[in-house]
């Protein structure tokens, strides 16, 4: 008797799947499918991504061991790995790319009071980008150097609650700042940024949609100072200036005033400036926003360990980005999942870990996720009879 429903199924309850159609008939996806359709694709990737499979034999194994629980876990089609394989070579990877953004906004709004570390009211963005290395004979369309293929994973990081809003994939070739032309910036909003994206054009653009940015300067930058604030030097500031650029580009690429701040930080014995078109919030501040941009690299690092975005289980362009959107969207949903479950004092990585190993047991996901045996040591019975006496 069927009695109950694995923990797959009450996960994907928390899945608009109205905003998923829509997401698969903009794109004609499932246009001359007969059987496997892309919901079938999606939980199957899916699966893959919270059970770490290493391959679409893997998945196949795995899957048609639980055939009969397959249905009530949402999958109609029968489960092969050439089947999916051609899934992932021809489904528009635009379909779960829309789809993680429908997530991604959700959980921002879940996610829109959460603290990071600094008393700000504004939205705060970390930009990086980091790299996953391909091998040339087998990815020959992601080109990266002459003896080398990449992809690159750009991405604006919410620090209210470390989640995406904005991610572009792209060949290694492509330099980081180029992603500042496809990003719609929010007015008011900080975007916390390394040097990589130290481009003035580009920052003035920022400047004039009323935005901040918070960047590290080069050592080569020129400038004249206009004039300098007062600064409490034992918290390791060393300086509060007005500048203006002087060089014969970049001042006609920023003509208007930046912020210079300058940061000691004892624990690294490094010296760090920044530039910024704030002038309001205190230069310590400043500093504690770029400390913060440290929270992306820590999200890259996070899915590299705990998502299945470095080895991939198809060749093409399509199924690479199929695949990371995919397991972008996973990441989303735990932390959605999280959040509504009220799970504060459970981390992604338990989440994850715990749902790698009862995606097919039949208990309340709750129930599953709170247990505290993992947490809490358990107390000794003091009527169980001792074998030895020390």
């Amino acid at each position: 008797m069927n009695i109950g429903r694995t923990i797959f199924s009450q996960l994907i309850d928390y899945l608009p799947m109205h905003e998923f159609r829509r997401c698969v008939a903009r794109y004609n996806g499932n246009k001359n499918v007969r059987s496997f359709s892309c919901l079938d694709q999606y939980l199957c990737m899916a699966f893959a991504q919270l059970t770490y499979r290493e391959s679409l034999r893997d998945i196949e194994s795995c899957l048609r061991a639980m055939q009969s629980k397959l249905y009530h876990m949402g999958v109609r089609g029968k489960i092969s790995r050439s089947t999916l394989a051609d899934a992932n070579d021809n489904r528009d990877w635009r379909i779960y790319a829309d789809f993680a953004q429908v997530l991604i906004s959700t959980a921002r709004k879940l996610y829109h009071d959460e603290e990071f570390g600094v008393e700000l009211d504004n939205t705060v963005y970390a930009l990086d980008a980091s790299t996953i290395d391909l091998c040339l004979s087998v990815f020959p369309w992601a080109k990266f150097r002459k003896s080398k293929a990449a992809v690159k994973l750009h991405t604006l990081l919410d620090l209210r609650g470390n989640i995406p809003s904005f991610i572009s994939i792209t060949d290694g070739r492509v330099h980081d700042v180029n992603i500042l032309d496809e990003l719609i910036t929010e007015p008011g909003s900080f975007y916390i940024m390394d040097r990589g994206y130290l481009d003035f054009a580009r920052l003035y653009v920022l400047d004039q949609c009323s935005s901040y940015f918070v960047i590290r300067s080069k050592i080569n930058t020129q400038f004249k100072r206009l004039y300098s604030g007062k600064v409490d030097k034992s918290t390791g500031l060393r300086c509060d200036q007005t500048i203006k650029l002087i060089g014969v580009k970049t001042a006609k690429s920023y003509p208007d005033k930046l912020r210079r701040v300058k940061y000691f930080d004892e624990k690294t014995d490094k010296r760090f400036s920044f530039l910024t078109n704030n002038f309001i919030v205190p230069p310590l501040t400043i500093a504690e926003l770029y400390r913060c941009r440290w929270q992306v690299e820590l999200f890259f690092k996070w899915i590299k360990q705990h998502l299945r975005i470095k080895s991939f289980f198809g060749t093409s362009e399509n199924a690479v980005k199929s695949q990371i959107w995919i397991a972008v969207s996973v990441y989303v949903l735990v932390a959605i999942v999280k959040k509504q479950l009220l799970l504060s004092d459970v981390s992604l990585y338990t989440i994850l870990q715990i749902l790698s190993i009862t995606l097919f047991e039949k208990t309340p996901l709750l129930h599953a996720v709170t247990a505290t045996d993992y947490r809490k040591p358990q107390r000794h019975n003091d009527n169980q009879l001792k074998l030895f006496n020390f």
